[in-house]
Formats: C-alpha cells, structure tokens, sequence
C-alpha cells in the first residue's frame, strides 16, 4: 500500500474516532433515506394556509446592510452581486462559494435599517417562487436562521400572507425531518433557536418540545464553566449569545406558553455567555480573532451588551477558567492567551492549530494579532489560515501542531495540560510534535511593564524549530541584531537567534486582506522573548520606554 492510500486512511481514521455515535448514525441514515426517497418520489407536505399569531417584541439588533434595492445587489461577506430583478439563483455557490450562498439564504437582510415592507415582502415571495427550484436554502442550518428572519420581519410589519405563513409552516416540517444531529454544536442550537420562533408564530407545541428537547442536553454540553461557547471561536460566541438573547426577548414578552421553563435555562447561560464575552473583549471593542472568527460577521460586544441590557441582563466580573483563555490586563497592555486545544473533540471544524496563540493589544491598539480567517472554502488559503505557521506560536519543521485537513476537519490533534498557573504565570506543555519525539513547553511571565515569554522544547529533534509573531498592520518593525524595534514597543531576544522578517495577509474580515509584517525566530531547544512597550503619558509625543 503506497504512501497516498496510508495517509488517505489515516486522516480518515483519526478523524472518524472522535465522532459521536450520533453523529455517525445520523450522516449514514440522512444518505440512505435520500436514496430511498428519491426512488419513491418523496415531497413534504404542502400547506395552502397557516394562521399566525402576533407576538411582542422589543428592539433587537439591527442587521448590517447587505441588500442595495435600487440595484437588486447583495453585498455579503465582503463580495458583491447583482441579481435580474426577480431572478435572484439562491442556489448560487459558484459565483462565491457555499458560505456566500448560505448568508445569501439566511435572510439577515431584511431586518436591516433602510428596507421597506413592500421590498422585504418582494424579497420573500422571490425566494417562495425561485427558478430554479431552491436547493442550497433548503438545507437545515440556513432554514433555521431564515425561519428567525422571517418571523421577525412579519411581526414588525404584522404582516398576515397565507402564501408566506404556508411556506413557512412547511419549512419547519422539513427542518424537524432534518436537525443536525449529524453535526451538532452551534448548528443544533441554530436549530433550537429556531424551533422557539416557529412555535411563538403558530402556536405549535410539537415545536417547542423539540426545541425543549435540544436546549436540555445542549446549553449545559455547549456553554461552559466559565460561560464560554466549548467551540472556542469568539465570533460564534457573539452568533449564540445574540440568539440567545431574542429568544429570551420572545419568551419574556409573549406569555402563549404558561410556565415555560427554558427561560430560566436561556437566561442562567446568557448571563454567563455576557461575563465571558466582556472579558475576552479588548477595550476598544475587538473581539480576538481566535480560531475561526472575523469582524461583521455577529453583532459587535458593544451592540449585544446593550441589547442584553434592555432585556435586564448585567455583566458582572468573572475568571477565564474552562474555555482555556486566559486574558492578562495592565495599565498598557491587554494579553489574550489560548491554552486550548481542539474544542469540542468531536466538532473541529472551526478550531485551527494554535496552541499557545497570543493576541496583544498595547495602549488600547492592536500590536500582535492572530492572522485571522477570511474564507471556509477548501483551498490552500484555508489551510494556510488554519495552520500553526498562522498563530503566534512555534512550530517543529513542516509539522502541523494538530493535523488540519480540508475545509473542517481534524485528524490528529494535540493535547494541552497546564503545569502552573499564578496570577502573574502560566506555563502549559502540549504534545502535537509528540510524534517527532519532543514536546513543546511555553510560559507567560507577566508584570505592569512587560511580557516574558519562554518557549522550550522538551526531547531531541532533527527538525528546525521556529517561532512566529504577527504583527498588525500598524506597526512598523527594525530588526537589530536579537532586537525588534517598533512604533508601539521593544522585543528582545535571548540567546542570540537568526530572525527573518517576512509578509502574511492580515484579516480582520472575510474575504477582505492587508499585507502586513511577520517575524519568524530559528532557534534551538530554548527561547525567551520579552517585550517592553512604550507608553504615552500626558504628553502623546513622548516615547518612555518601560
């Protein structure tokens, strides 16, 4: 057997392992019933009316602008397409691949700012409509997020449309016929989410139950210790903790179901999601762009702190604990560190390979960043952004931490342990080089002028050790000898290692690349980086170094 066909099988195998029985059932059952179905000509049911009931709501979060009317233009994720009036290909994943496709169905766009009801209405019956018949938006995550769309879009308008309530209804017959079991995480949550709408809006109580059903084994699986999502992604805590939120706007202010007990179960982890999300926030509003995670994609912190606070939710003071970040906070800096591993085991898709990842944020600006992530097609591009080189961490040869591979997959995966842990340290070990025969060791050392970081490698290799910082594109950087200067502060280096200055694409947002400078530092069996920042007291001139 050739090389190809053992790798081939051993990706599949370290893959497969980690599922959940549930999962696995799930993807056979789901293939072999479309088998089945498409032999008998199967069709879900069909509904010629549907009654409605209004529901009460208070202001949510208004959606970014995506739709240009006057154009018939949706701009999403940061690339644009114009439609044929009434000719709008929801099934479009050629154009810009399947998550373009995906928020073209989610339908986010009618609950922005400037869309009227006559164009909403518009949008909806193109979609009931399409030609060719719809396929991409009839898969089950983007059913759910457009079920929340629509609803919420109707009410506003008490829009009451037999046609539209109809195609509704039937939709969540599909849905129920497909939840995403086979997946799990966020995508059953979405689900449930989902679920709660459509059961408010037609008073349906096999929906509920079924959103019950998901919200009991999931919240306390999905929602960690510390209050964080266990798929470790900021960006898709925002997504969660959002939804969480109108579904507690649903259910505070419509009282359809008596004695409703989710509420408290919705209300108990959102609180604990707002804790969490506050502290892995920086100070000027960033969330670290860790694992898979980019800019206007969920509502800002600021945009969901405020929401929360109109529903009567307060944030209060907690410690980063289960989720594996620690956030470090001075006078001048704010150090973010993951000591995390593949989370949750048996869903990577949206974890990358970056142990011991730092973000760096100095004077309130962002100083050392993670290279972000700006598309979930599989392509090279995609493996690159998940890669070790692509996280401010040290990585043995061509050796990948844990073993990446297509657009959400995982084979073998590192583990991390903390060796100790104080108020100003921390230092944790994780074995992804293992493999090679050594083990990788790094240690936080922090005080109110600087950061001491020590990186060893445990065990004899063969293979170069390297180490790589990112900086963002602000900053301007002077390599001197084991020093690197720059407009924000000072690295030093010990012992004396060769340094090599190098671009990468910064990413703040899908699809949207700044070329910005990279250090990578050779160096062998041990390293010590300490950084010193500049402070800007009173006078914003001067330059003080610490």
């Amino acid at each position: 057997m050739n090389s190809t066909i053992m790798k081939f099988f051993s990706l599949y195998f370290y893959t497969i392992i980690h599922l959940r029985p549930i999962q696995i059932y799930y993807r056979i059952f789901y293939k072999i019933r479309l088998v089945f179905r498409k032999n008998i000509g199967f069709q879900y049911p069909q509904f010629v009316s549907a009654p409605s009931y209004s529901i009460t709501l208070k202001p949510s979060i208004i959606s970014n602008q995506s739709y240009f009317p006057d154009e018939n233009r949706f701009c999403l994720l940061n690339q644009a397409q114009v439609f044929p009036i009434n000719q709008i290909n929801w099934n479009d994943e050629k154009t810009y691949g399947k998550l373009w496709a995906y928020n073209l169905n989610y339908f986010d766009f009618l609950n922005q700012e400037n869309l009227t009801k006559s164009q909403g209405i518009s949008l909806i019956r193109a979609f009931i409509n399409a030609s060719p018949p719809l396929k991409t938006g009839l898969e089950a995550y983007p059913m759910s997020l457009r079920g929340i769309n629509w609803i919420k879009f109707l009410n506003k308008y008490q829009i009451q449309d037999d046609e539209i309530n109809a195609f509704l209804l039937a939709q969540y017959f599909r849905l129920a016929d497909n939840i995403e079991y086979h997946i799990m995480g966020n995508h059953l949550l979405e689900n449930a989410f989902s679920f709660l709408f459509g059961a408010y809006y037609f008073q349906n109580e096999q929906f509920l139950k079924v959103a019950n059903q998901i919200f009991e084994q999931e919240f306390s699986e999905q929602i960690l210790a510390d209050g964080g999502h266990f798929e470790r992604s900021p960006m898709y805590h925002q997504i969660i903790l959002f939804r969480m939120l109108d579904c507690l706007n649903l259910i505070q202010n419509n009282n359809n179901f008596h004695g409703l007990q989710i509420e408290k179960s919705i209300l108990e982890y959102a609180k604990k999601m707002l804790d969490f999300l506050q502290i892995i926030t920086f100070k000027n509003g960033d969330i670290p762009l860790m694992n898979d995670a980019a800019k206007n994609v969920a509502p800002t912190t600021l945009q969901i702190l405020q929401y929360a606070h109109r529903l009567n939710l307060h944030v209060q003071k907690i410690d980063l604990s289960e989720s594996n970040y620690r956030k470090i906070e001075h006078n001048n800096y704010e150090l973010l560190i993951n000591v995390g591993e593949v989370s949750p085991n048996y869903l990577p898709a949206h974890s990358h390979s970056d142990i011991f990842n730092f973000v760096l944020y100095v004077n309130g600006k962002p100083f050392i960043v993670d290279t972000g992530t700006s598309t979930y097609e599989n392509t090279t591009q995609r493996q690159v952004e998940r890669s070790t080189s692509a996280h401010n961490t040290v990585q043995i040869g061509d050796f990948e931490q844990s073993e990446i591979w297509e657009s959400f997959r995982i084979a073998r995966r590192a583990k991390c342990r903390i060796l100790f842990e104080s108020e100003s340290q921390i230092t944790a070990s994780h074995n992804g080089f293992q493999r090679l025969g050594v083990i990788h060791e790094r240690s936080f050392t922090t005080n109110e002028t600087r950061i001491l970081i020590e990186d060893k490698i445990v065990g004899k290799t063969k293979y170069t050790q390297k180490a790589y910082l990112h900086f963002h594109p602000t900053i301007d950087i002077e390599i001197i000898g084991s020093r690197v200067k720059t407009n924000t502060g000072e690295l030093i280096f010990s012992p004396e290692v060769e340094i090599v200055e190098g671009e990468y694409y910064f990413i703040e947002e899908f699809n949207k690349k700044v070329k910005s400078k990279v250090i990578t530092l050779f160096f062998e069996n041990y390293l010590s980086t300490t950084l010193k920042f500049f402070n800007h007291l009173e006078n914003p001139c001067s330059n003080i170094l610490l």
